[in-house]
């Protein structure tokens, strides 16, 4: 084995991997950046993660290859980053290789300037010319002799690359826009053409939108949620439960232990690639509760049970963060931890395998590469009445069988954990479960998202400076926090206080609103930077708005802003909020699948804003009982006592009755002191307001 490289003192799981390749990897630092300026020699960045399988590919056929190596050592200083770690740079460099070779992913492979500026790249290479690529040796010493012999032309297209990426930076390119508080641009006309435009991709017969590879699209989804919610449309209604039920009914579901893969690499949600991401299950949690409140189908709160199961068994760490992901590959085959043989699942069940197997579609053949990943091709209930069984004994008896082939998969070789924990992705875990808690009147995902906080409050926020930390392993915490790490757990407090009514939950949202103000605005525009103005190791400020794989920081920071602005009463966070999102109108009609979070800011804002205050003794049962209906465009806040402090909590009638206020704009109607009286007059007046328009 090699001696090691210059990371084998860092603590991301990914470049661990790579601590032993014979190329002499750097982490990206002043170091390695330093060492490309002192020799004149190009940078070769390449950027993975954990989780990744072709990743793993490459480092198998290249990266642990001496005579690859040499090459790579001899022309490059070569760098090694986890994207989950550095995003900034990430995004930066993807889309750098996106504007050089039409297309991105991972690995991505990039060669830089000796001072930082992207010429060349692409992502997965052979080790020698096959799939109508270059080989990895071939691009090497190609890019050398480009390096040495026509330097100029490299440093014209780093600066080309640069600047373009600089212009094309969406808070540069988004009109410029007022909103008339008297004339507002927020209309359903414009909600209906996005939902329009979204149910044009919808994939009836399967569930998803377009065709494969398909990724869950959560946003799309809790779009189409709302739009029901408001409007009835039962298309929306049907493209949403379809898309949810596809998916939980397939193999990107884990049908024995609970969780999502990352996506589908076919149209029936059967094949995933395998690996496991936290963020990924936060975000189908919180859609799928959604769900279940809207429609009361009961697999919805199973799905999310079983979910939450396998986070708590596989991603929770003692302290109470959780890890990132779990790999795709185990023994080096994807999915082999996952997928069965016929005849294994015969002999552990014995008597009851055949009817699990149909239920199942395991076949001795097969259904995937000549073993079965574990599918529902029809609900229990029908599939129940064909079989004449009882559904409920059914029920019992597949969960029976489920757990014994739970504890043998328990024995195989585990995929590998990665085991650091992501500020952000925890955020979106603490929504998930905030959400959970208060749906089913959970306590235990009460006490988890309570306890979740303070792990995360505690390891990444930085007192010496004020300021939040991105990632954590080891006792340390790594990296200036992102705008998505802001932004999510200024979320998370939001619906934090809403679960618990602990106002000390919006103190820390407004002083972390604070800091993004301070640290990441756009002075010129409306949104924010994805980095803050003090980090100087990025070669440009990005401006991200797509809600890609996870929502965009500046959708979920104009979301926060519009909901803290009510809750103190602070008109120009408002005002900073409703230009970004008017801004993003026309992108949001063209483009909704792209632009899917900030269509449901959108949607909550043309339907108005519901501003709920529960105050009396009896709060907290009422407030329980108020979490369980969905109510997607409310400021909720709640009190045993009037408080000043807040306008939704003062200035109220106080008796000795426990009273439920609506207002809008903090003019107020007349309390109720029956949840079920509320929301029947709540769901009159959405009625009243779309029969209106």
């Amino acid at each position: 084995m090699h001696k090691g490289n210059h990371l084998i003192t860092e603590t991301s799981p990914y470049l661990l991997q790579h601590a032993y390749n014979p190329v002499e990897w750097y982490p990206w630092g002043d170091e390695a950046l330093n060492k490309a300026k002192q020799e004149d020699k190009p940078i070769l960045v390449s950027i993975g993660y954990s989780a990744c399988h072709w990743c793993h590919v490459m480092e198998r056929e290249s990266f642990e290859d001496n005579d690859t190596a040499t090459l790579m050592n001899s022309l490059f200083v070569n760098i090694k980053i986890d994207r989950e770690e550095r995003p900034d740079l990430d995004h930066v460099y993807m889309e750098a290789v996106q504007l050089i070779a039409g297309n991105g992913g991972w690995p991505l492979n990039v060669f830089l300037t000796p001072d930082k500026k992207p010429f060349y790249g692409g992502t997965y290479f052979p080790p020698v010319t096959a799939f109508n690529r270059s080989s990895w040796k071939d691009v090497l010493n190609n890019v050398n002799d480009l390096f040495k012999n026509k330097r100029n032309e490299v440093e014209a297209q780093a600066d080309d690359l640069l600047n373009h990426i600089q212009k094309s930076n969406p808070g540069a390119i988004l009109p410029q826009s007022n909103v008339d508080e008297e004339n507002s641009i927020f209309s359903e006309l414009d909600a209906e053409v996005i939902c329009n435009n979204l149910l044009n991709q919808v994939d009836f017969a399967w569930g998803g939108f377009g065709s494969a590879p398909k990724f869950p699209q959560t946003f799309s989804i809790n779009y189409l949620l709302r739009y029901y919610h408001f409007t009835k449309n039962s298309k929306a209604l049907q493209a949403a439960v379809v898309s949810l039920d596809k998916m939980i009914y397939g193999g990107i579901y884990d049908q024995l232990g609970g969780g999502f893969a990352r996506y589908s690499t076919d149209r029936e949600w059967l094949a995933p690639h395998f690996e496991k991401m936290l963020y990924d299950n936060a975000l189908l949690i919180s859609t799928l509760v959604d769900a279940f409140l809207i429609t009361g189908h009961r697999h919805y709160k199973l799905a999310v049970d079983e979910t939450i199961e396998f986070v708590k068994r596989e991603l929770l760490n003692v302290d109470g963060g959780f890890y990132a992901a779990l790999d795709a590959d185990s023994e080096g085959i994807e999915g082999k931890f996952y997928v069965w043989k016929y005849d294994e699942i015969k002999e552990i069940l014995g008597e009851e395998a055949d009817i699990f197997c149909t239920y199942y579609d395991v076949s001795v053949e097969g259904n995937w590469e000549h073993s079965n990943i574990l599918r529902i091709l029809r609900p229990l209930s029908e599939f129940a009445a064909e079989h004449s069984l009882d559904e409920y004994q059914f029920e019992q008896k597949l969960a029976s069988c489920k757990r014994k082939l739970l504890a043998v998969r328990s024995t195989r070789v585990r995929p590998a954990t990665d085991d650091k924990i992501i500020l952000s992705w925890n955020a979106l875990m603490n929504v998930a479960l905030a959400k959970a808690a208060g749906a089913f009147a959970n306590n235990d995902y009460n006490d988890l998202a309570i306890n979740n906080f303070r792990f995360l409050w505690q390891s990444f926020y930085d007192q010496s400076s004020g300021q939040l930390k991105h990632t954590f392993k080891n006792g340390e915490a790594k990296h200036p926090g992102f705008l998505d790490d802001y932004a999510f757990l200024i979320q998370s407090c939001i619906y934090l206080q809403e679960l618990t009514s602990d106002q000390s939950y919006l103190e820390k949202a407004f002083h972390l609103t604070d800091i993004v103000l301070e640290n990441f605005n756009i002075e010129e525009g409306s949104g924010f930077y994805y980095t803050g103005k003090t980090q100087d190791d990025i070669v440009v400020r990005k401006n991200d708005i797509y809600d890609s794989a996870l929502p965009s920081g500046n959708s979920v920071m104009a979301q926060n802003l519009l909901y803290l602005s009510l809750v103190l009463n602070k008109s120009e966070w408002k005002n900073k909020a409703l230009i970004n999102l008017a801004q993003m109108i026309n992108l949001l009609k063209k483009y909704p699948s792209s632009f899917g979070n900030w269509a449901c800011a959108f949607i909550n804002q043309v339907f108005e804003v519901n501003e709920i205050s529960v105050i009396g003794l009896n709060y907290t049962a009422l407030r329980n009982e108020l979490l369980q209906y969905f109510v997607p465009n409310k400021v909720l806040q709640s009190s045993e006592e009037l408080n000043d402090s807040f306008p939704l909590l003062s200035h109220k009638a106080a008796n000795d009755k426990t009273l439920i206020y609506l207002c809008k704009n903090y003019s107020c109607q007349s309390p109720e002191a029956n949840v079920g009286n509320f929301m029947k007059k709540l769901d009159e007046q959405t009625a009243l307001r779309t029969e209106l328009q």
